[in-house]
């Protein structure tokens, strides 16, 4: 049943969903007017807040694209192919495919959202080469288990008010993890995820005759070329020697990193999956043919994350985001006020995407609300933590990296994700307003 009701919304995004360039300029559009309209804002106040925050994103830009090529060039070593490969086999069917790359996602994205986003993505290709199943809806499925990531261990919002010195010390303290992450009411959210997520996938699994399948030969990567291997240059680009080096000089850090208590983050990710590509590759001229295939994928996050970035100025600046807010709360009550945070977190995160940023916009706002009315201030920051991660399903923001390793476009997983991000909300809102 849950196929037949998916079967519209996908075709519905298939025909009406833009690339998702198309998309971030259409929202800078809507946000200049709003923002003149709405706040009152001089076209040029506004054109100064988008151009001066343009580059604001210029680091994380340039980690999501990391984010991608490690990544990607780890996954192409012969032995992590061989690991995924393995662990696709469990798979003898498209339901348990769509099942096992759902909990994995899930999994991966509880602990940290930029190693879920890579490994979702890596292994639902895995799975294309063992199973005959719809590709677009396992690509989904594994981006669909992105919707935990700010309820785990790298959220941004509870790691942030658990950090002495946090821009709202001062209002709330310091509030430790055990209180937001390792709650009883997070925990018990994101165990009933663990559970719908992957069911309700499986349930949306096309009949064969509406499945869009892809040959796994499609799935390969491009062979490296032949070398005469007659030049000393050559020579240096099919010696292991220099690889090995460098690379596990890089292990060497991370060992020493992680024994003097260092967690992960998106640096961290980022490095872990350069320096194994560099040692699991063996030479020099494999990770460089690797690295030609994986860059291609990369220029959506080149040429978007900057509009992102701009977008994200003129709703912060223009006051815009706050006004969003504050009118969604504004009905709220004492027993409404974490299930209004958790609705105007998932609107603002359309435009603001970014778990940061989005806590930066709304505490002013929903804190004095929040004291006003006497709410556990725990849960309303978990509130907007779980709105911030809830509309991601679809955004392209986050999909990016996804879609660039899987060779999809957005219009290809979004109707799926549109089920997804309606079911999804309907838990984490019951369970913020009766938990």
């Amino acid at each position: 049943m849950l196929s037949s009701v998916a079967k519209p919304f996908v075709k519905l995004v298939e025909r009406y969903l833009p690339d998702p360039y198309i998309f971030v300029l259409l929202l800078t559009l809507v946000v200049f007017g709003a923002a003149m309209l709405v706040e009152q804002q001089s076209p040029m106040m506004v054109f100064s807040y988008w151009g001066e925050g343009f580059w604001g994103l210029l680091t994380f830009s340039m980690q999501m694209l990391l984010v991608l090529i490690s990544g990607f060039m780890l996954a192409s070593t012969a032995l992590v192919k061989g690991l995924l490969d393995k662990l696709a086999t469990l798979a003898n069917s498209a339901g348990k495919a769509i099942i096992l790359v759902t909990l994995v996602s899930l999994t991966a994205s509880w602990i940290n959202w930029g190693f879920g986003l890579v490994v979702g993505a890596l292994f639902a290709k895995a799975l294309a080469r063992q199973v005959r199943v719809d590709y677009r809806l396992l690509v989904a499925s594994a981006y669909s288990g992105f919707v935990v990531w700010h309820g785990g261990l790298a959220g941004s919002v509870p790691l942030t008010i658990a950090t002495p010195g946090h821009f709202t010390e001062a209002q709330i303290g310091v509030i430790p993890t055990s209180d937001t992450i390792f709650s009883g009411f997070n925990l018990a959210l994101l165990a009933i995820l663990f559970i719908v997520v992957p069911l309700v996938n499986r349930l949306m699994l096309p009949a064969d005759k509406d499945s869009v399948i892809v040959e796994a030969n499609k799935l390969q990567d491009t062979p490296l070329p032949e070398s005469d291997n007659t030049r000393p240059a050559d020579k240096l680009e099919n010696s292991p020697v220099l690889a090995q080096l460098v690379g596990f000089a890089g292990l060497a850090y991370l060992v020493q990193y992680f024994v003097a208590g260092g967690g992960l983050n998106l640096n961290i990710v980022n490095f872990l999956f350069l320096f194994l590509a560099i040692i699991l590759h063996g030479t020099p001229k494999r990770l460089l043919h690797c690295l030609q295939q994986a860059i291609q994928g990369g220029a959506g996050i080149i040429i978007q994350f900057p509009f992102y970035a701009g977008i994200m100025a003129v709703m912060v600046q223009s006051g815009l985001a706050a006004s969003m807010s504050q009118w969604l709360i504004s009905f709220s009550s004492a027993d409404t006020l974490a299930l209004f945070s958790f609705i105007s977190a998932g609107i603002v995160n359309i435009f603001v995407p970014s778990g940061g940023g989005q806590w930066a916009v709304q505490a002013p706002v929903i804190l004095p609300a929040a004291f006003e009315l006497g709410v556990d201030i725990n849960k309303v920051a978990m509130a907007v933590a779980w709105g911030d991660a809830w509309t991601n399903l679809i955004q392209p923001f986050w999909a990016l990296p996804v879609l660039a390793i899987a060779g999809l476009k957005a219009k290809d997983i979004m109707g799926f994700c549109l089920v997804q991000l309606i079911i999804t909300g309907i838990i984490i809102g019951t369970v913020l307003l009766f938990a």
